[in-house]
């Protein structure tokens, strides 16, 4: 390690240069990656929720209700239909309303509306839902989250877009500056691997200490990148939590893993720091072994 930080001194503008790219590329990497979580866990937070609701006139017979939420199965673009019968509404609302007598005193389940609540497979199929739903008989009311959905997805897209156009620009930058600076330093220990050479030393035992270097800077660059993004989440945990509010959490399912966003938790930051990390250090072991693969071939 003390070999590694004495290399690093001797060429101080070159070393300043790298780690600086390396830990603005890891910070904006880190911001992106949480930011297009919060999005993803949002907009799945949303399309969990009743998506569509459509209400029945009073004199709308059960059956009917009933051969509709059929026909919505059957399609092929509903998750799932929750029936709630006059009955169950009037309950909802005593619950409701159990604070105030007057307007409990005031209601039956007659004059409540019976309703379907609808989950979509994809966001896309609700038009078409909301569409189905207004030609059917009885029909009283269709109410449905096509604008929320909508500025979500186009949101998610945007931030989808940006991170893999950034992330490439960011990455190719590192590249070129880790490269750059490898091949630098090879440059100034010319005349010492060229003895190496003469002595028989491998090629590893040549890129070893080159390799190291760069590896070190990714890891340093990542641990302050992770120590700064630690704290910017926290320090804009009060926002989220009014921006947030009504939301007790919000998940990530990713295949059959589930990762807990918010509140931030301990598991959300261990992942966004060995993601920043391993990114960190991927980046500098790619970049400086490929440039001492290119000036000492």
């Amino acid at each position: 390690m003390k070999d590694v930080i004495s290399s690093l001194k001797r060429t101080p503008y070159q070393t300043s240069a790298a780690f600086l790219v390396l830990l603005f590329t890891l910070m904006l990497s880190g911001i992106l990656f949480v930011s297009l979580s919060f999005l993803s866990g949002l907009l799945q937070y949303v399309e969990t929720r009743p998506q569509v609701m459509v209400y029945f006139q009073s004199k709308a017979q059960e059956g009917t209700i009933l051969k509709v939420r059929d026909e919505l199965m059957s399609s092929g673009k509903v998750a799932s239909v929750k029936y709630v019968s006059k009955q169950q509404a009037f309950n909802i609302y005593k619950n409701s309303t159990k604070d105030n007598p007057l307007l409990l005193a005031m209601t039956s389940a007659d004059i409540l509306p019976a309703s379907l609540e609808i989950n979509a497979q994809k966001p896309e199929y609700l038009p078409q839902i909301a569409d189905f739903l207004k030609k059917q008989p009885g029909v009283d009311e269709v109410q449905f989250q096509k604008n929320i959905v909508d500025r979500l997805l186009t949101l998610t897209s945007i931030v989808r877009k940006a991170t893999v156009i950034l992330f490439s620009y960011l990455f190719v930058m590192s590249i070129i500056v880790l490269v750059t600076t490898t091949s630098f330093k090879i440059a100034l220990n010319k005349e010492e691997i060229e003895l190496l050479e003469l002595l028989g030393a491998d090629r590893w035992y040549i890129k070893k200490p080159f390799i190291s270097e760069s590896v070190f800077l990714g890891l340093a660059a990542a641990l302050l990148a992770s120590g700064i993004l630690v704290s910017i989440l926290f320090s804009l945990s009060p926002f989220l939590a009014n921006y947030l509010r009504g939301i007790n959490e919000l998940n990530l399912q990713v295949s059959d893993f589930t990762l807990p966003i918010w509140p931030i938790n301990l598991i959300f930051l261990t992942t966004s720091v060995s993601i920043i990390t391993i990114f960190g250090i991927g980046i500098a072991f790619i970049a400086s072994y490929f440039g001492t693969e290119r000036y000492l071939s």
